[in-house]
């Protein structure tokens, strides 16, 4: 009886801030009657609402819009004498059709000057080839595949690298850089007779070197063709290898040192990553600490520049768990848990490993809760409250405790895993790889906001002295720039671990020192999504009130910021 759509030809329904689009109401009404409309935030709070008359049988009636507000937008209509609600599409439910508006954050933060294109922080993995919504989130890294099942599936030395061997979408999009994705073994390589996704070594560990080298001449072409700017390439040789690794721990190390020194061999360039397993630390065998420990007494050190790890910190990453979730807990076993002491664990690691190595976090996802299906009544608008707030705070997490570069996870609704999608994918249900129908969750545009925040930024650290449940870390940007301060609040008991409502008004005071004793002044605030105010100071501190979503404190004073905050282990800038 109802539908609306937001208008536009990229397929994102997102939109540059004070820039004009259109809503597009459809009805089907038996009679004469009048649309009820309106536009929700991200946290269920109404920003505009309006109705206007309709005649009996099908007509779209269009609305133009604009708006200076930055974030999350669902539209909700029925009709007054005859009801009916907007349709359940793809992975959406009932009741909504959603967009979003980009913050506009260049008048507080200005522009950062990259020495180097290496130095952006944010990958993104779901949507290669989509670059509409990979500049919406404002993403510089994907992860383009290199592997030998990819590029000899048929038989050895069958791959000739080639300046052209580029995917189209990164000649034409060349502010998209690849970390180079390199596990995965063809059957002809394979000791078990069949693809395996590098839980054995390779049969033929010298061709397999060979086969590195090649890889490594072919991304030496492509980066001096296509990416001038670009520093170092990026190879991550394996991908969560403790959900699968059964061959010796001897082959583990020895199939590093095949990769490492053939890449090494062909590109001067090479930063060889590993181990990326699912969670950074406090675990001997599904953690990329209990991997550099174990394999690192065997040698691993030798064979990699830096670590890649993956930032989930328990088996399902959903909104019930969030990442501080375990800080506060008496046992200090659970605390150990919590990501951001993960982080400190695994630095502590590698720099005794290996001294001031980078680190790359290639994937981190926030999923709905267990029990939750797409379908028509779900997910609800708080599931996806607490997603965006959950999944925004992992990624900060990730850099301000010493990542290089975080990755967000995933693109658009999939089928198996449900809710890992930063958008909704409106015409499967169950949500399609490759998705390009989309509609945005808060989750994307909570993203936007961090990534045109933090990106082009040193990580300061933690800042310290903050009072239990309180989280700040702060970043200054390339340059000696501007500081950017992101901070929260946490509360496990508004936060049921077990069902029930996340809270949306849960609030903490925070003062936070922004500049020296005696002195005032103003800050800038950056809501959690791209919504800016003025906040004064006196005695060098601004009074925050601290909520479950992050929110970006603009300041000048690195001195004080630096003096207050705690660089992590071997973090040696961007």
């Amino acid at each position: 009886m109802i539908s609306a759509d937001t208008l536009t030809t990229d397929g994102t329904r997102i939109f540059a801030n004070n820039t004009p689009f259109k809503v597009a109401v459809t009805t089907n009404a038996p009679g004469a009657d009048t649309v009820i409309w309106s536009v929700a935030d991200a946290n269920g709070a109404i920003k505009t609402q309006g109705s206007f008359a309709v005649k009996s049988g099908v007509q779209t009636s269009t609305m133009s819009c604009t708006s200076t507000w930055s974030g999350y937008g669902a539209i909700t209509a029925t009709l007054r004498s005859n009801g009916g609600t907007l349709p359940n599409m793809g992975t959406r439910p009932t009741g909504i059709a959603t967009f979003g508006v980009l913050p506009n954050l260049s008048p507080v933060l200005g522009t950062v000057t990259y020495a180097h294109q290496d130095q952006h922080r944010f990958g993104m993995q779901g949507f290669n080839g989509n670059i509409a919504a990979l500049h919406a989130l404002g993403i510089s890294w994907t992860i383009d595949d290199r592997e030998v099942s990819a590029m000899e599936p048929n038989g050895p030395n069958t791959y000739t690298p080639s300046v052209s061997d580029l995917d189209p979408f990164y000649k034409s999009n060349p502010d998209q850089m690849r970390i180079v994705r390199l596990d995965g073994l063809p059957a002809w390589d394979s000791k078990t007779g069949q693809f395996n996704d590098s839980f054995y070594a390779p049969s033929n560990m010298t061709e397999f070197q060979n086969f590195m080298g090649r890889v490594g001449t072919d991304t030496s072409l492509i980066r001096a063709a296509n990416y001038p700017n670009q520093k170092n390439n990026y190879y991550q040789v394996t991908w969560e290898p403790s959900n699968g690794w059964a061959d010796s721990a001897t082959n583990f190390v020895a199939m590093y040192k095949a990769a490492y020194q053939g890449l090494h061999s062909t590109d001067p360039n090479a930063i060889v990553m590993g181990p990326a397993n699912p969670f950074p630390a406090n675990c001997t065998t599904a953690c990329s600490t209990g991997y550099l420990q174990t394999y690192g007494a065997l040698g691993l050190w030798n064979y990699i520049d830096a670590v890649a790890t993956h930032g989930y910190w328990n088996a399902g990453t959903y909104p019930a768990h969030p990442p501080e979730l375990q800080d506060s807990d008496p046992d200090p076993a659970n605390q150990a848990n919590a990501l951001d002491n993960q982080l400190i664990q695994l630095r502590a690691m590698m720099q005794a490993g290996k001294p001031n190595m980078k680190l790359f976090a290639t994937e981190a996802g926030t999923s709905y809760d267990p029990g939750i299906n797409y379908g028509p009544t779900s997910p609800s608008q708080n599931q996806l409250f607490a997603q965006a707030a959950v999944g925004v705070r992992s990624h900060i997490i990730m850099i301000g405790g010493g990542a290089q570069v975080t990755t967000l996870f995933y693109g658009s609704d999939y089928p198996g895993e449900t809710g890992y999608g930063t958008f909704f994918d409106l015409n499967d249900a169950q949500g399609a790889f490759g998705a390009s129908n989309l509609s945005p969750k808060p989750e994307a545009l909570a993203f936007a906001t961090m990534t045109r925040a933090l990106d082009g930024t040193n990580t300061l650290g933690r800042v310290t002295g903050a009072p239990a449940g309180t989280f700040a870390y702060a970043f200054q940007q390339l340059g000696n720039g501007k500081v950017v301060t992101a901070a929260w609040a946490h509360s496990n008991a508004q936060w049921p671990a077990s069902g029930g409502l996340y809270s949306q008004t849960y609030s903490t005071s925070y003062s936070l020192q922004v500049d020296t004793a005696g002195t005032s002044g103003n800050v800038t605030k950056i809501d959690g999504y791209g919504n800016v105010s003025t906040l004064p100071y006196t005695n060098g501190k601004v009074t925050l009130t601290l909520t479950e979503v992050p929110q970006y404190i603009v300041s000048s004073n690195a001195t004080v910021a630096k003096a207050n905050a705690t660089v992590p282990v071997g973090y040696m800038g961007q």
